[in-house]
């Protein structure tokens, strides 16, 4: 399979280069060793920091690796002295587009064995994620639009944006757009305040003593490990006596909109946030907004990575970022990481044979959890094997590429700046608190 990532740059900053070089890396290229070394200096010592936790009152910011890989990748882009060419940062851009669809092939081997939740969870559990799905876009993409920030919109609010959403909206507009850099702004303005935030809102909303804790618990599952843990443990204080309970129904939860949020965010959240936008900004545009369509920007040159070269790029780091996270290196990391190689080259293939028509992340993720359900021979197997990859020494790896290219957008991330903020508070507020009322009604309704 020799499939190519081309990746297009309509909107990258003032370049030196025409806007007709076209340039394929293949692995034997000098300039992409520069990448490929770069991301894994950055990635390795990212996870060797490990993460650092900064009390903030009763509550916490944890600032995992992943976050100190985006930094680092985006100074060493966009430094002054000798920043990254538009083209290396292009190549970036491809194996990100890669490396997302691998962080998604992880992520797929946890649905599987969890699989029976959905059966067995109550109707409460499975209508919850009514308001993850609808919270963020009936409040938040509003906000954004009269904020103005444009088609980064889409992306910072179909969802409030953990791990999967960059597949989604990578798949479905590509790296390079604007919806995904919504995604970015979003993703980090939730790992660095989402825990923090969602607790105080839960301490909150538990201190009006108007919801049962058990719809409380439901709302933590937003489909983030550590804002699911902040919420809970907010219920938890206030009600120590439904202790167990209330960690189980939130980690059921939170599994659950694990299990659902990849299709219910790739078919209904982000057509429905794309939709939405349009009717919203049916308008004519603003003064400063023709302004920023007709500034002068230079094309950079189109840069396509082929498959084979990406696959060994990502595989050596991500072994190695893996066992750095493991403490050393063992045979089940390596075979892991063949499997998720092995699923992501097949999902790659599928995408291909339909043209597109099956998406390549929808094909992955469906596949692995395939084969880890119970019912799946290989299921034990390919579970506690991929299970030795920790899940987020792949998403270290995933946003140290993705700061490499981030140089090229900075001047568009700045148009959202301190936009992300307000949009942010209302985005994680709304999808908590309006799956919090739907259990709520669910629980009256089936209890």
């Amino acid at each position: 399979m020799t499939e190519a990532f081309p990746v297009s740059h309509d909107d990258s900053p003032v370049s030196d280069q025409t806007p007709t070089q076209k340039i394929v890396f293949a692995l034997r290229s000098p300039r992409l060793w520069i990448v490929a070394i770069l991301l894994l200096a950055l990635a390795a010592g990212a996870q060797l920091i490990g993460p650092a936790v900064i009390p903030v009152g009763a509550a916490a910011i944890t600032i995992l690796p992943m976050v100190w890989g985006l930094i680092a990748g985006g100074l060493v882009s966009s430094q002054n002295w000798k920043p990254l060419g538009l083209d290396l940062q292009a190549a970036a851009s491809a194996i990100m587009g890669l490396a997302v669809l691998l962080l998604c092939a992880r992520l797929s081997f946890t649905i599987g064995p969890n699989i029976q939740l959905l059966f067995e969870a109550g109707p409460a559990l499975l209508l919850q994620e009514l308001g993850h799905l609808f919270g963020t876009i009936a409040l938040a993409l509003p906000l954004a639009v009269l904020l103005r920030m444009g088609p980064a919109t889409v992306g910072a609010t179909f969802s409030i944006d953990r791990e999967g959403s960059f597949a989604m909206v990578s798949e479905r507009y590509g790296p390079d757009s604007d919806q995904y850099r919504g995604v970015l702004s979003m993703y980090v303005f939730g790992t660095l305040f989402g825990a923090v935030l969602i607790s105080l809102i839960a301490s909150l909303a538990t201190s009006f003593n108007i919801f049962d804790p058990l719809a409380l618990a439901m709302g933590a599952g937003v489909g983030s490990g550590s804002m699911m843990a902040a919420a809970a443990a907010s219920v938890v204080s206030a009600h120590p006596e439904m202790a167990d309970q209330v960690l189980a129904v939130a980690a059921t939860s939170n599994i659950i909109t694990g299990l659902l949020g990849v299709y219910v965010g790739m078919y209904v959240a982000l057509p429905l946030a794309d939709r939405i936008y349009g009717a919203l900004t049916k308008r004519s545009k603003t003064t400063s907004e023709r302004k920023a369509d007709t500034a002068p920007r230079a094309v950079a040159p189109s840069v396509t990575v082929p498959l084979t070269t990406i696959v060994p790029i990502l595989f050596v780091g991500g072994v190695i970022v893996s066992s750095i996270a493991a403490g050393g290196v063992s045979r089940s990391i390596i075979v892991g990481y063949l499997i998720l190689t092995g699923l992501l080259l097949l999902g790659v293939g599928v995408a291909r044979l339909t043209r597109g028509k099956i998406a390549a992340m929808i094909a992955i993720i469906t596949i692995g959890a395939l084969a880890t359900t119970p019912w799946s021979p290989i299921g034990d197997f390919v579970s506690s094997t991929v299970g030795t990859v920790d899940f987020l020494s792949i998403c270290t790896l995933t946003l140290t590429v993705a700061g490499l290219s981030l140089g090229k957008d900075l001047p568009l991330l700045k148009t959202i700046g301190w936009k992300i903020v307000p949009v942010g508070i209302v985005a994680i507020l709304a999808s908590y608190l309006l799956s919090v009322v739907v259990a709520e009604f669910a629980l009256g309704l089936w209890h």
